[in-house]
Order: C-alpha cells, then structure tokens, then sequence
C-alpha cells in the first residue's frame, strides 16, 4: 500500500461524513494524485445517500419549504432547520427538527443543505454571506441545494464558491406549487454536476420528480422557461373566465367542459376551481411571481428576446402587488382582468355555489 499520498485524498474520500475507506493500490502505481483523480474518486466512491449516514439541512419553511421539510423528517432523516420566524418552523420542531439560529448552525450540523427563500438577495444572504451563510459553515464534501428560483448567475457564483470550499452546489428550483409540495409531486430542474444530482436522487424522490439540465445555472433557466408558461397560461385561463362570464355561461359547467379539451391544463385543474371559489390564498405569491417575471425579462434583455405575453404577464401582476395584493396567490391574477373589465365573478360563483 502506498503510504505517502496526502491527508487531504484521505479526507475527500470520507463521503457525507460518517464513513471512512480502505484504498488499496498495486505497486506501479503513480504516487501522486491530481486533483481531479481525487474529485472523481471522492464522488464515484460515495455511499448511497439514506438516514443512517445522512444528516440534512434545511434553510426557509413558508408555504413550499415546510411540507418538502416534512417529507425528508416522515422518511427518517435528521433534520436542523433555520427560518427567519421561528413560529413558522413549530410544526417541524414537534415532528422533531432541531431549529437553529443561522444558516450557518444549520450547515455545520448537516451533510446537505437545502435553501428555498424568496429572493435572490436572500440566497445571496443565507448562502454566501461571510458571517452567518451556510457556505461558512459546511464541512467540506458537503452539498447545497438551493430550491429558490434565483438569477442564473447567482446559481453559477454559488457553485464556484462552493467548488473552491471544496464542497458542492446544486440549483434545483422546483415547479408545482403547494400541492406539489405537499403531495411530493413537485417537478425538481436541477442544474450543476450530475453524479452529485445522481448521488442525491433518494433526497429528491421523496419531495417529486428531479430532472437533470445540464451545468450550474440550467436548473434555473428552466424554472425561468416554466413561469413563461405559467404567466401567459394564467393571463388565458383568467381571460376565458370572464368571457364565459360575459357570455351568460355556468363558470362551474365551463370549466368541466373545457378542461377535457385542448384547453385543458395544469394551471386550469390547479386554479379553475379556486378562482370560482374566491380562494385567493397563496400556493405560490403574487410577489414571488412578479420577481420570477423581473428576472425572466432580464434574462430575456441579455438574449436579445422579445417575448410580449410575457411582458403583458408581469404588468398585470404588477398592478395587483400596487393595489395591496401581493401576498394573495397567483391566482388572484382575476382581480386584475375584473377591474379592468368593470365586472365581478364573486356572484357568479356565489349563485352557483360548487364547493
């Protein structure tokens, strides 16, 4: 057995913490170890990720965060958590998280770290900051995840820092809104090295579905790609409510007719029904969308892109958040095209009255 190759190989290849290898080597072997042997050594070496070897963190519990948390805590794991107001961590601490002070605590207690906040100025703050971010605290090997939709650079610098920490970064921004989260249904775009996102796969099937993109910051352009979609679907299905209303037409009758059709959709099955109900209440905030649109136009500046539904989209949530409605869902979009049309279809779905 060679004796002299360094202490730090001997560190690389101690995968999430808790496990230590015996690496044997014929005499011929060359005595040094370049870094990239040791990094592909380190990763194609790993244990398979599970409770008993695995300590996770979790960084942001609001609407999406605590129920993806809750799935990872009901399958076993151990879980530190940290969110800016505490009260909204209770429910994981009775499960049995343990809750910390900064993000920091949570990376030095974890192997992976998982963030979902609202802005990027917040990762930015959670992840990188010099004092207090998760960054600082991470033993080395270690991964982030970063579940926010961010800025496509913000995922990039993440994982260059990361990288020269020795650790590693994944953005793996999430579409499916609070039902997804809490049915473990979610659509995962994840962007960085794939043998990581491979090595994590157990952590991701619990919460939905992950999809490999391609290198650090695709998992965010896709997500970016996604709220395209999701903007001008939502600009239609709110324009097709108000003129079926318009119409004299059954709001409740409509939307079964259509939704079996080529207008059928997943904004239509998530959101038809709330809107007729008047649930305004967030699976995923007006505000939080009116940033995942700034982004998607800024994105598109630096393409050269003109993509006018989407422009369209991001004004008329615009005028939601100025009338006071920004922490409603993005399915209270109605309330815009019903001011603008002087109408309402609270009575209309008063009279009817399907629950």
């Amino acid at each position: 057995m060679i004796h002299n190759i360094s202490s730090s190989f001997h560190k690389f290849v101690r995968p999430l913490h808790l496990h230590h290898y015996h690496c044997h080597y014929a005499p011929q072997t060359i005595l040094t170890v370049s870094a990239a042997t040791t990094t592909h050594l380190r990763r194609t070496m790993a244990t398979a990720v599970d409770p008993s070897n695995t300590r996770l963190g979790w960084i942001g519990t609001g609407v999406m965060g605590r129920s993806m948390c809750a799935h990872l805590i009901n399958a076993g794991y151990t879980l530190t958590v940290f969110t800016r107001t505490p009260s909204k961590a209770q429910e994981l601490i009775s499960m049995g998280a343990h809750w910390v002070d900064t993000p920091k605590a949570v990376a030095s207690q974890s192997d992976v770290v998982f963030s979902i906040v609202g802005y990027p100025s917040d990762v930015r703050q959670v992840i990188l900051d010099s004092n207090s971010g998760a960054l600082s605290g991470l033993r080395q090997d270690g991964v982030i995840i970063d579940m926010t939709t961010s800025e496509p650079s913000l995922a990039v610098e993440i994982h260059s820092a990361a990288s020269a920490a020795g650790c590693s970064a994944i953005d793996a921004p999430v579409s499916g809104g609070d039902r997804g989260a809490r049915n473990a249904a979610l659509s995962i775009f994840a962007g960085g090295e794939e043998s990581i996102v491979q090595r994590l796969n157990p952590l991701f099937n619990l919460l939905g579905k992950v999809y490999y993109m391609g290198a650090p910051g695709k998992g965010q352009f896709t997500k970016l790609g996604n709220q395209v979609v999701i903007a001008s679907s939502m600009v239609g299905l709110c324009e097709g409510l108000i003129y079926a209303h318009k119409a004299g037409l059954d709001l409740n009758h409509f939307v079964d007719a259509i939704s079996t059709g080529a207008a059928g959709s997943k904004s239509l099955d998530l959101y038809g029904s709330r809107i007729l109900n008047r649930d305004l209440e967030p699976g995923f905030y007006v505000n939080h969308f009116v940033k995942d649109l700034g982004i998607c136009l800024r994105e598109c500046q630096n393409m050269g892109l003109a993509l006018p539904g989407l422009a369209l989209a991001q004004q008329l949530y615009l005028s939601l958040k100025a009338h006071g409605e920004g922490d409603l869902g993005t399915q209270a979009l109605i309330l815009a095209l019903e001011r603008i049309n002087n109408l309402s279809l609270q009575s209309e779905a008063s009279a009817i009255g399907k629950p």
